[in-house]
């Protein structure tokens, strides 16, 4: 496991997807078997390797990622570094025909990711990249309400995402600074445009054409030696969708936004019989019988109080982590050959969209979405 010293490679992979499946005694597999994961860690940075030693359990590290890959034992490598260091690590376990599964998105750019699954096809490796947000309880009761066919026909999604990322000058930043900065592999619309392709795919349909307009709102930050920088990444995109089957979709994405909604994603679906406030957990519904009838008089108080007539979904199941969840299937899909199709394919369309949204920003216009042939 490389990069798992930083925040989601520590949080979300190791301790509460990976740790989590060595405490309870492994991966129940159907033949009545135990799948334990025998891990070693990988960094550039041995204090904080031996920091997360004591931390997890697992007494084993490296940062000799060379030495680590030629050892026949590991058989899966998996990479959450920042994504400028992606490409030539996967690389590199790909050549060693190793199975790999990575983080989003699986390359700085499309040329890169595309060529990184056409490596995994030629060495006939089981390969896969992070697509955590599916797995979110709030969009499990989106789907389902897809699914029942709640919606009717569903016309729009309105999508929000974000909140304020402290600058370092009054409060630290809650992220790190190389996200800020072009030539380090940032950018909000490389990071998120990879969770919005498939999302819209899996939820929604085919995307179309778009139209992005991105924006660096903060010019100046503080890193994390307390020096100061400048942005050279932008931390605002705002994007309309044109689906294949006629859905418009706009979601903004913001670095720089305080929030006033019920969750930091927020995805509003409209349909002809009902529409769904999903966020990360929670999922709210209407449906037509129970929308109210504004009329608009902004010469007195609103009558209606439009939190009113939504219903909460219930939790009917246990939902657990979603990143867990994701790594679940992938080991079964290592050990059982079971169905696993969120490849570097996949990982490939979130890099092809996210240049194309940032063609699209450049040349001020509406950009069509290539098929991806290989």
């Amino acid at each position: 496991m490389n990069g798992v010293t930083g925040r989601m490679g520590s949080n979300q992979h190791l301790m509460r997807s990976i740790v989590a499946i060595r405490n309870e005694g492994g991966l129940k597999l159907t033949s009545g078997e135990a799948l334990l994961p025998d891990v070693i860690l990988v960094g550039r940075n041995e204090e904080k390797l031996q920091r997360l030693t004591h931390l997890t359990g697992i007494n084993k590290y490296s940062t000799n990622l060379d030495a680590c890959l030629e050892d026949p034992k590991y058989q899966v490598y998996f990479d959450t570094q920042s994504t400028n260091q992606r490409y030539a690590a996967v690389k590199k376990a790909l050549r060693a025909r190793k199975d790999v599964y990575c983080e989003k998105p699986s390359a700085s750019n499309f040329v890169e990711a595309l060529d990184l699954y056409k490596e995994a096809c030629e060495a006939q490796v089981k390969n896969g990249v992070v697509q955590d947000k599916l797995w979110l309880p709030g969009i499990l009761k989106l789907k389902h309400l897809i699914k029942s066919g709640f919606f009717g026909k569903i016309l729009s999604v309105r999508g929000e995402f974000g909140y304020w990322a402290f600058d370092g000058k009054l409060q630290s930043c809650q992220r790190p600074s190389w996200n800020y900065r072009k030539e380090d592999g940032g950018g909000i619309i490389l990071d998120m445009f990879a969770h919005w392709r498939y999302l819209i795919d899996n939820l929604f349909g085919e995307i179309k054409a778009i139209t992005v307009l991105g924006a660096t709102h903060c010019t100046e930050r503080v890193d994390e030696q307390g020096k100061n920088y400048n942005c050279t990444a932008e931390d605002a995109a705002y994007a309309t969708f044109e689906l294949q089957n006629g859905i418009i979709c706009h979601i903004n994405s913001s670095w720089s936004v305080r929030v006033r909604r019920d969750d930091l994603l927020i995805l509003q679906v409209d349909g002809t019989k009902g529409s769904a406030l999903a966020g990360l957990r929670k999922c709210w519904i209407q449906s037509d019988v129970m929308t109210p009838k504004p009329v608009w008089n902004p010469d007195i108080e609103n009558p209606i109080n439009f939190f009113d007539n939504w219903q909460e979904i219930p939790d009917t199941i246990n939902y657990p982590n979603a990143f867990r969840i994701q790594w679940e299937y992938f080991l079964k899909h290592v050990v059982n050959n079971e169905p696993f199709p969120w490849d570097l394919l996949q990982g490939a369309k979130g890099v092809q969209l996210a240049e194309v949204a940032h063609q699209s920003w450049q040349q001020r216009c509406w950009i069509e979405v290539p098929t991806l042939e290989v």
